[in-house]
């Protein structure tokens, strides 16, 4: 069998360099895919998983007329309300935000995000600690001048690897005490919460309440979770409700919301992957294709080439059955060699690109789909098996003489 593709080298080696081609493209293309989707996901859940957002917004005072509307502040009210009414909403938390307060340390000082919120703050967003511990009940009961903070704060106000937990800093003169520091989350320098100075919410309201509000008990904004996921419409209409009946407004006036629903997202995204991967892999199939139509023209003209071979060896007494089992083995080693060549191949370009992991925000290196992998090769082999036991047949069932006679 190889002394058989020895002898055409040429053409045994373009029918292995298409079908390998076509397997690496494959799995390429589903890779790279798959890696924009991991990426994406990954994005999306270093702020939390099924994250909801609702801020202030405008209510309309004539309905469907936002020309006549006026801005509305979210309360604490709202906040208790949604606690106590919404069914459907597992945890919701209060956000007190200001970003002109100084922070300062012995060591440095900088201007970041100070963000007052409940001890259930981190059962709503992802934030992982480093060290030290989250804010407690205790905390906020007994009205401690304790604070968590983030990752990049932590380089700011405590330079050159010093300790943070245990240490103080002033926040615009009032001097807390450094209890924890969350993990750095997200790619890069875009995620805010790596600069963030983390308050328990009393202590953040009577320190640093919002400027410039008539109502005394206003909130930056809400973030809170469904029940579980599938909820995530069902949770939205009521805090709308409440909201919307807290501010005096119908609720079914949608530009009267400003809200952000991650779960809604998150499914809008997957459709826009779902189709990249169609593309993708249409694509790839097509290559693949392509490869398969080598293979089958190969084997066709390596068969009818070898008609008088097979007359021959019927003649020096090979049965039917050796004959096709000859052409089936080099269909099948041919087939199996090249896409474990394509398959390798692109294992080894996957490899090289692991190192851009975290290069940039919503991608992730591409991965081996081996689901991809065995279809592309059984594919391929099976169209390289056909395509050579046919016309071996169509040979194999002639007379000796008449085989010997084929030019």
């Amino acid at each position: 069998m190889l002394r058989t593709l020895w002898a055409h080298k040429l053409r045994s080696f373009l029918t292995m360099f298409g079908i390998a081609w076509g397997v690496g493209s494959l799995l390429l293309l589903v890779g790279l895919g798959e890696g924009f989707r991991s990426g994406n996901r990954k994005e999306l859940n270093s702020m939390g998983e099924d994250i909801m957002f609702m801020f202030p917004g405008r209510a309309p005072a004539v309905a469907g007329n936002m020309s006549s509307g006026h801005p509305y502040k979210l309360t604490y009210q709202d906040y208790l309300d949604i606690q106590k009414e919404a069914p459907h909403v597992r945890a919701v938390a209060p956000v007190l935000q200001r970003n002109d307060i100084r922070e300062v340390s012995e060591y440095g000082n900088t201007n970041g995000q100070v963000i007052g919120i409940p001890p259930n703050f981190n059962t709503i967003r992802y934030l992982p600690l480093a060290e030290g511990r989250w804010l407690n009940e205790a905390d906020e009961a007994q009205k401690r001048f304790v604070c968590v903070i983030g990752d990049e704060m932590v380089k700011n106000l405590f330079p050159g690897g010093r300790i943070a937990v245990g240490n103080y800093i002033l926040l615009n003169d009032v001097r807390f005490e450094v209890v924890g520091v969350v993990q750095r989350v997200g790619h890069g320098d875009n995620n805010a919460t790596n600069n963030r100075v983390f308050l328990t919410y009393t202590m953040m309201h009577q320190f640093f309440p919002l400027k410039g509000d008539m109502e005394d008990n206003a909130i930056s904004f809400l973030n809170y979770r469904p029940r579980v996921r599938d909820e995530h419409d069902l949770a939205r209409q009521e805090v709308r409700k409440i909201v919307a009946r807290n501010h005096g407004f119908d609720w079914h006036s949608d530009d009267a919301f400003e809200d952000w629903d991650t779960v809604k997202n998150a499914e809008a995204v997957g459709k826009i992957f779902d189709a990249m991967d169609i593309f993708l892999g249409g694509v790839g199939l097509v290559t693949l294709a392509l490869g398969a139509i080598g293979i089958i023209n190969i084997m066709l003209v390596a068969v009818s080439e070898r008609t008088r071979e097979i007359g021959l060896r019927k003649a020096l007494g090979a049965t039917n059955r050796s004959i096709m089992a000859q052409f089936f083995v080099e269909g099948a080693f041919l087939t199996l060699m090249s896409g474990a060549i394509g398959m390798g191949g692109a294992a080894l370009i996957m490899g090289m690109l692991s190192g851009l992991q975290g290069a940039a925000p919503g991608f992730d290196p591409p991965t081996m789909s081996y689901m991809s992998a065995m279809v592309a090769i059984g594919t391929l082999t099976v169209a390289g098996v056909v395509a050579g036991l046919y016309p071996a047949r169509k040979a194999a069932m002639l007379q000796p003489v008449e085989a010997l006679r084929q030019e």
